[in-house]
């Protein structure tokens, strides 16, 4: 049996993303530090599953290039479930944030929006 335990995304502001994370999904700051070529990473979620947010030194600019760790939102999107879809796009509104891409579909309902660094964010239901 295998499982996924985190996802490693680059941004330009780690504690700003991980601060929204978890404002908008109650998810907690697990570690934080120094982390590969001089950048910093934040492990934010749950218990067993979590992003690793990094950024690197803040004196490179993050430019499309083959190294995935120099490479902002190298992902399609985020998936994320919740409990109560209508209370967290409300969530995700008050913050400023547009949500689209509405769909309700078997097994569940679902929205989109993007944060700061180009991610796009998926949030389900599936009660």
């Amino acid at each position: 049996m295998a499982r996924l335990e985190h996802l490693n995304i680059t941004v330009s502001d780690p504690a700003a993303t991980a601060r929204m994370l978890g404002d908008r999904f109650g998810w907690q700051i697990r570690w934080e530090g120094a982390s590969i070529y001089g950048g910093r990473s934040i492990h934010v979620g749950e218990a067993d599953t979590y992003l690793a947010i990094y950024s690197g030194r803040p004196d490179t600019e993050l430019t499309p290039v083959e190294d995935s760790y120099s490479r902002r939102g190298g992902l399609n999107h985020i998936g994320i479930v919740v409990d109560d879809l209508d209370a967290t796009e409300a969530a995700v509104k008050a913050r400023g944030y547009e949500p689209h891409a509405h769909a309700d579909y078997e097994p569940g309902r679902r929205f989109y929006f993007d944060e700061e660094n180009g991610i796009e964010i998926e949030v389900v239901c599936y009660a």
